[in-house]
């Protein structure tokens, strides 16, 4: 298989997810606001998101799929199914467990994650109430995430990648049709959770069907497989996943800020997902099957140039990502979420978010392309140590800056934090003689730098003065936002060209 035609694979899939989460966004901005509702809800629903990504999409995707990729080379179909039945039944014990005492904790659980909100009961409760409907989405995605890590390993990316977008369309059908049937009308997104959730994994069982892959019960937990991947679970949590450990302690530090400081964060992160989910998750996902593949033929030549791969591709896509969306951070917040009871205020305090976060979105897709490099070798020591130097020089930033800079400093801080991340697994790959740069990055860079220049200037003159977007109508505003899209494209990638880049430069065949 192409990578490169699996990478536009799985970002075209991941693009209509997320264009649907921008449309579910605007949707709960637009009838709920940003204040202490959503502020309840974003918490009850970080709390479930946030162990989706530790261990659902983070320690055990990034601990099953070496493993699973490893018996498919070397042990053949037989082995590799019993591994897939152990696998699916042991997790699917230990989330019901989990999913029950999360429900019986929900108080607990919010006066540790918002203790803030212990201060307004009426707030605590509704946030406890939206919990204990939403925990139940941790059994639901992990299973999905098994199955994805499954399709994944037999190059089918596609479904997987197209998933999430049924979670986005139970928000939007929820919140635009369900919501006067609920006391309060905000308790409609809890229950559209639950709903995506099981969507999310009906999906996925006929794809594993179809490849003979649907696991079967099987309480035989004796297979050496399954114990590697207990083995590589809990460190690969902090491996991969420090950035949401980082947000949900923001989130713990932002509970004791003013009214709306947690929405102005959510929907600053929002837009920054938008970016990471469709290069460095996409990235992340088409690289680790082919580097497992490489490691367990012992290919190490193979395995750094597709790592150098990877990250040429990062700069080459992330970068623009990047300064775009410092320099139009106030027309696409504008564009998205100034409606009905996202007022002014609302917009300069989330655009404030935003241009924080950005200055650390090549960071945090860059950990997506260099941690599978560790993971991939089931090497979990090292990107841990440097999680847990990333967890507290994040946390250290958080507390000298969230004093003068309030909620604009918490997401500074992840930003910041993401680039040492990021920084210090390339040092390791470099030391560990895991990764060795292909000749030409001095030009290569330069170049890149050239077309991310001139895109800059002309996004710069074209974007006009703020206060246009503001007082423009929706249609005018979002036919802006796409030309100036559009427009910046179409500078970057001609110089690009220009300066002697071709997309037959980048394909590159899977392991």
């Amino acid at each position: 298989m192409n990578l490169l035609r699996a990478l536009a694979t799985v970002s075209s899939m991941t693009l209509v997810s997320r264009v649907l989460g921008f449309v579910r966004d605007l949707v709960i901005a637009r009838l709920f606001g940003a204040g202490a509702a959503t502020d309840a809800f974003f918490v009850a629903f970080r709390i479930p998101n946030l162990l989706r990504r530790l261990f659902a999409e983070g320690a055990f995707s990034q601990a099953f799929v070496p493993v699973l990729s490893d018996y498919r080379t070397r042990q053949g179909e037989s082995n590799t199914r019993l591994l897939v039945d152990r696998t699916a039944t042991l997790l699917t014990l230990a989330l019901l467990a989990a999913t029950a005492l999360g429900v019986a904790a929900a108080p607990l659980i919010i006066y540790v994650s918002a203790p803030g909100f212990a201060a307004e009961p009426a707030k605590f409760d509704l946030t406890v109430a939206m919990l204990r409907i939403t925990f139940p989405y941790i059994l639901f995605i992990s299973l999905v995430s098994l199955a994805g890590g499954i399709l994944n390993t037999w190059s089918r990316f596609a479904i997987p990648a197209l998933t999430p977008a049924l979670l986005n369309l139970a928000f939007i059908f929820g919140a635009l049709f369900f919501a006067p049937y609920f006391e309060p009308p905000v308790m409609v997104l809890a229950w559209a959770v639950f709903a995506g959730g099981v969507l999310q994994l009906a999906l996925q069982l006929p794809a594993l069907a179809r490849i003979g892959m649907l696991p079967r019960p099987d309480f035989s937990f004796s297979d050496p497989g399954v114990r590697r991947i207990l083995v590589l679970m809990a460190p690969a949590a902090f491996g991969v996943s420090v950035a949401q450990v980082s947000l949900l302690i923001n989130t713990i530090f932002a509970s004791f800020l003013e009214n709306g400081s947690v929405s102005w964060l959510y929907y600053a992160d929002r837009l920054m997902e938008f970016p990471t989910a469709l290069l460095g998750v996409a990235l992340g996902t088409v690289l680790l099957p082919s580097l497992s593949r490489y490691h367990s033929a012992f290919d190490a030549g193979e395995y750094s140039k597709l790592l150098d791969w990877g990250l040429r591709l990062t700069l080459i896509l992330a970068a623009p990502a990047a300064v775009a969306l410092a320099l139009l951070s106030a027309p696409l917040v504008t564009t998205l979420f100034h409606y009905g009871e996202f007022g002014e205020r609302d917009v300069w305090m989330t655009r404030q978010a935003l241009m924080a976060y950005s200055a650390g979105l090549l960071g945090l897709i860059l950990v997506k392309v260099l941690a599978p490099g560790f993971y991939a070798r089931q090497n979990i020591k090292t990107p841990v140590r440097i999680a847990i130097v990333t967890l507290i020089a994040t946390q250290l930033m958080n507390a000298a800056l969230i004093v003068p800079l309030k909620h604009v400093g918490l997401a500074l801080s992840i930003g910041l934090g993401a680039c040492l991340n990021a920084g210090l697994l390339y040092r390791k790959l470099r030391e560990h003689g895991i990764y060795s740069p292909q000749p030409g990055w001095g030009a290569f860079a330069l170049k890149v730098a050239a077309a991310l220049a001139a895109m800059a200037a002309v996004l710069w003159l074209a974007m006009g003065p703020e206060r246009w977007w503001l007082g423009a109508d929706g249609g005018m505003r979002a036919a802006a936002i796409a030309g100036l899209v559009l427009l910046g494209g179409v500078v970057y990638f001609f110089g690009l060209w220009l300066l002697g880049f071709r997309m037959q430069d980048f394909t590159r065949r899977s392991a």
